[in-house]
């Protein structure tokens, strides 16, 4: 389901998913204390490329200026927000939220049950074109309204007064309230954006803000600008921060410099870094619901690697010919997670044990490196297709804003298949993100490394991308049982977490055994951080990272 592939276009939300984020000392002298207010300085690794919540391509920190009906905390959790109260009906299709009364924007606006129902509708307007208008689906009328069968005034959301919001569901949505918190379904005031018509969100100053900070000195294409906090914010109190700015740095070398002329106060390291920082006492790790997966194509043009592709022995094979360990060790990074299936560690846990979904999904023997067994698997393909040899081309978008591991990565996948399954013949197709992205979106390619970052912390963010319905299941895969069984936790069981959760660890685990995609690597970024940063709260899906509660001792 979720957004964000590893071809994102940087923005508002997605500029530190390969950036760092930092927090500037104050100094140590109560003379010092009195006259530097506590400030956060973040490297960026691109421009913003807007701060329209109805059109932005990612989330990761817009919740730090735009708050929705609640927010996210710590592990995922879902606090309240800009509503005060919060009261679902017996059959998990209706949600009442009560705004609070002291919910102001930060032009002193009140916050209104309207400017939910305004934000909504403009969100999933055809012509607005949202790239994550998807996200309203289960909404009553939603997807109809995208496709442009019915008016965005259908909606299933109404203001039955200045303070409550009545939300309408097609059926329950176990995760809804994890959902709300995303900034997507935050308000927008109506005033502001047809004041300012085109220009909105092109511009700090061409739109208010809701959450904890608001934006300054941005122009639209600036290398620099600053988040301030928010005295209109209805918990200023909370906000312990006065001011974050952000500086667009080239490469993470340049990154460490700063941080170690004492001009940035954490930093993230690439790879290369890592093996030179990982005993240090300032060096952090923190996880990402981004997992890295091979996709193949199963309506490819050529009709030998269609049959290829399309035979489970093959897809196994090559699972088996790649050694996640040395993979994360020697390619990624010493503190890179490997996947037990599509869904991401630290996502979700069991309703009822509180086990972790990565481990629910496992299935022994998968996912695991074994030469006697691509052997088998690759003798089996063969016979079965008739295709003894093969020449494979290997998609990869690299840029400055994509896995920096990326050419490693696709050039380790070569030389084992090479190696371990003779008569395999790689060619690597790597270019910048959006020329490989417009080759996957028309399904011009064989294999390609692609990936997912989950949108909330829920398992069917992951799973929904590999249903058949999916524009993100770029390799066409298709499987009429998986598809009933995501089905089955969106609809019939949607209001029995222990069911739902069982239909999605089935899901998951038949994803494993086909090999539908295979996962390689689940992102974990590493850190250089000051000791003296505290109440920074960071999230594996979502709202990455969270300043409300930061700052400096």
């Amino acid at each position: 389901m979720a957004k964000k592939n590893w071809l994102k276009v940087v923005s508002l939300g997605t500029v530190t998913l390969l950036s760092a984020v930092v927090l500037a000392a104050c100094g140590s002298s109560k003379s010092s204390d009195a006259d530097k207010k506590q400030v956060l300085n973040l490297p960026a690794s691109a421009q913003l490329d807007t701060i329209d919540i109805s059109k932005s391509t990612g989330y990761g920190q817009t919740g730090n200026v735009f708050e929705s009906l609640f927010r996210l905390g710590k592990n995922g959790k879902a606090e309240a927000g800009l509503a005060s109260k919060t009261k679902v009906s017996a059959d998990g299709k209706t949600y009442t939220f009560t705004i609070r009364k002291n919910a102001k924007w930060s032009n002193g606006d009140p916050i209104t049950a309207q400017d939910f129902v305004y934000s909504w509708q403009r969100t999933v307007t055809p012509k607005t074109a949202s790239p994550y208008a998807y996200l309203f689906e289960g909404i009553k009328n939603a997807s109809d309204i995208v496709n442009g069968k019915k008016d965005p005034s259908t909606l299933g959301i109404k203001a039955t007064d200045k303070h409550t919001v009545v939300v309408s569901l097609d059926q329950p949505i176990a995760y809804f309230k994890v959902l709300m918190a995303y900034p997507l379904f935050g308000p927008q005031n109506q005033k502001v954006v047809e004041k300012y018509g085109s220009k909105y969100g092109t511009n700090a100053k061409y739109t208010v803000y809701s959450g904890p900070f608001k934006i300054s000195k941005w122009n639209g294409t600036a290398n620099n600008w600053t988040f301030v906090k928010n005295n209109d914010y209805w918990d200023k109190k909370a906000v312990k921060l006065d001011k974050i700015t952000y500086n667009v740095v080239s490469d993470s070398t340049s990154s460490l410099d700063l941080y170690q002329t004492g001009k940035l106060d954490m930093t993230q390291l690439d790879a290369t870094q890592v093996a030179n920082y990982a005993s240090e006492s300032d060096y952090k790790t923190y996880a990402y619901s981004y997992v890295s997966y091979l996709a193949y194509n199963y309506q490819d043009k050529n009709t030998n690697l269609a049959k290829l592709f399309n035979n489970k022995d093959f897809r196994q094979g090559v699972s088996a010919a790649l050694d996640r360990k040395q993979l994360a060790k020697k390619v990624v990074g010493v503190n890179t997670i490997i996947p037990t299936g599509f869904v991401s560690t630290s996502l979700a846990s069991n309703p009822t044990t509180g086990k972790d979904f990565s481990k629910d999904q496992k299935v022994a023997g998968a996912n695991t490196f074994n030469k006697a067994l691509v052997t088998k698997k690759w003798a089996a393909a063969q016979k079965a297709t008739g295709v003894k040899s093969a020449k494979i081309t290997l998609l990869a978008g690299s840029d400055n804003n994509s896995d920096p591991a990326t050419k490693e990565v696709v050039q380790y996948i070569k030389a084992q298949l090479e190696k371990l399954m003779p008569g395999l013949s790689i060619t690597i197709k790597t270019m910048p993100t959006q020329s490989a992205k417009q080759l996957q979106d028309s399904g011009d390619f064989d294999l390609t490394l692609s990936g997912w970052g989950a949108d909330f912390n829920d398992p069917i963010s992951f799973l929904q991308v590999l249903t058949n319905s999916s524009s993100y299941n770029k390799g066409k895969y298709n499987s009429a049982k998986y598809n009933a069984l995501v089905q089955k936790a969106s609809t019939t069981d949607a209001n029995d977490p222990a069911k739902r959760w069982d239909d999605m660890v089935q899901a998951s685990q038949l994803l494993t055994t086909d090999q539908a995609v295979t996962p390689l690597y689940q992102s974990v970024y590493s850190w250089l951080q000051k000791s003296d940063v505290k109440g920074l709260v960071h999230n594996t899906a979502g709202t990455q990272w969270s300043y409300k509660n930061a700052y400096i001792k």
